[in-house]
């Protein structure tokens, strides 16, 4: 019986083996899908998305900001186009204001330089521009005996400066360029010719001491 009987033993072992085996392989599967899903779970964190302010969708390394307001000149803001042209550059004496000059208007100290009959085309805070006649002496042999040429010329006045006394405030041209349409006389040519453009110096002179900041 029992040599009879053993076959059917081992059968019945190796029958109670396999269920064992299915219900091991089950565990391990449950076992190793827990542990890949809690892989994943810390390998793909949730990220928390902000929205964009729509001041910020600018274009990359372009700052906003506020256009600076630029500042007029200061010769046509404080001048409001009542700019003088100073007899023989002396700021305490006549101040011209669009001359005729029909009795001559001095540019220089000496008077040998005098513009004449003018007419102008324009007078501004920034320059004015006139045509007419310029008297220049030629000062051969000397300036008091050196004969005196009319020649026609166009004049434009710029640069005006500040002028202070205790009247009040005063601007005045400080630079004259000339334009000779029909030439300068050969007399006027050379060493001999006259300043172009000529800086009046003591109206400079005298808006650097007249005036602080």
């Amino acid at each position: 019986m029992r040599i009879a009987d053993l076959p059917c033993a081992r059968r019945v072992a190796a029958w109670a083996f396999f269920p064992a085996v299915a219900l091991l392989l089950t565990a391990c599967s449950s076992a190793g899908s827990t542990s890949a899903a809690g892989a994943t779970s810390s390998a793909a964190p949730t990220v928390t998305v902000s929205s964009v302010p729509a001041s910020a969708a600018a274009t990359p390394g372009v700052t906003p900001s506020t256009s600076p307001s630029v500042p007029s000149s200061a010769g046509q803001t404080e001048s409001g186009g009542s700019v003088y042209l100073a007899s023989g550059q002396d700021v305490s004496a006549t101040a011209w204001h669009e001359p005729a000059c029909q009795s001559g208007c001095v540019l220089s100290g000496d008077s040998t330089a005098i513009l004449d009959n003018m007419t102008w085309s324009s007078w501004s805070a920034a320059q004015a521009v006139g045509s007419g006649t310029y008297k220049l002496d030629a000062c051969n042999p000397s300036c008091a005996a050196g004969p005196v040429y009319p020649v026609k010329t166009v004049v434009t006045l710029s640069q005006p400066v500040k002028v202070c006394s205790a009247s009040g405030v005063r601007w005045f041209w400080s630079r004259a360029s000339f334009r000779y349409p029909d030439g300068l006389p050969r007399a006027l040519q050379g060493a001999s010719a006259p300043k172009n453009p000529w800086v009046f110096a003591d109206v400079v002179s005298a808006a650097h001491q007249s005036c602080t900041a």
